[in-house]
């Protein structure tokens, strides 16, 4: 019974908030979730169109770019000023608003990126 006592973690704190139950740390400073890693690319830019689970509205998305955070969304600012578009960056993937997948292709080519079009 005390083993399993010490495998359940405290989750939330009615004087600090919410608690990561792995590393026992408040949220905001949790160790262990900020550790996720990227997968490893092959070294080509792949830019595909997708309407999955957005009501029927197109998105282009960028993915394989080994960039860091910062250099990431810089370069996804870029694409939607481009593109006249809106649009974010999730989990190491931009997303720019539209079809906008030919545009992009070239914009990355004259970066002088192996560039692939994914998807149908």
């Amino acid at each position: 019974m005390k083993n399993k006592l010490l495998t359940s973690g405290l989750v939330y704190s009615t004087d600090s908030g919410r608690m990561c139950p792995q590393c026992r740390q408040l949220q905001a400073q949790c160790s262990c979730r900020s550790a996720a890693v990227r997968p490893a690319g092959d070294g080509i830019v792949r830019v595909s169109r997708q309407t999955k689970g957005r009501a029927g509205k197109g998105v282009t998305l960028v993915a394989g770019l080994e960039l860091d955070d910062a250099a990431l969304i810089a370069l996804g600012k870029q694409l939607k000023t481009a593109c006249c578009s809106g649009g974010t960056v999730k989990s190491g993937v931009i997303e720019v608003q539209g079809d906008h997948v030919e545009r992009v292709m070239d914009l990355l080519k004259a970066q002088g990126r192996s560039v692939k079009r994914s998807g149908g």
